[in-house]
């Protein structure tokens, strides 16, 4: 990243642990319970990548000039594994739905957008995503 690269926006958290755990954010958006955490995590998670990515979706559209007949959707699902020991990974399936647009376009902007959304390229390479149109 170029040092020329302007913050648009700063997340800032405090999470703490326990039956009485949570999370909240510093200007209030966010305040959780997490008496666990998971699923909390991966539902955070799932929340978070999700968002970005439909704003990544409706900027690829915006780009190609295809104007979105409805609301995008994506049903996002992350996975926890466990495969032995102290051994953790994620997984990813993201489904991705937009009425009334042709399949293949939908595909484009899908992928396009894994491309813009900086969640889907911190992930890249370090978890399995499955991407799917519905």
């Amino acid at each position: 990243m170029t040092s020329t690269a302007k913050v648009l926006f700063t997340g800032k958290t405090r999470t703490t642990s326990g039956r009485d755990g949570a999370a909240k954010s510093a200007d209030g958006f966010l305040d959780v319970k997490l008496a666990q955490p998971h699923p909390a995590a991966e539902n955070l998670f799932a929340a978070a990548w999700s968002a970005c990515y439909l704003g990544a979706i409706e900027l690829a559209a915006g780009q190609r000039k295809v104007k979105l007949p409805a609301t995008p959707a994506v049903d996002t699902e992350i996975e926890l594994h466990h495969a032995g020991g102290t051994t953790f990974f994620l997984k990813a399936r993201l489904a991705v739905s937009i009425p009334g647009l042709d399949r293949d376009v939908v595909r484009a902007l899908a992928e396009a957008a894994h491309g813009i959304c900086p969640y889907s390229k911190a992930v890249h390479g370090n978890i399995d995503i499955t991407t799917d149109v519905i």
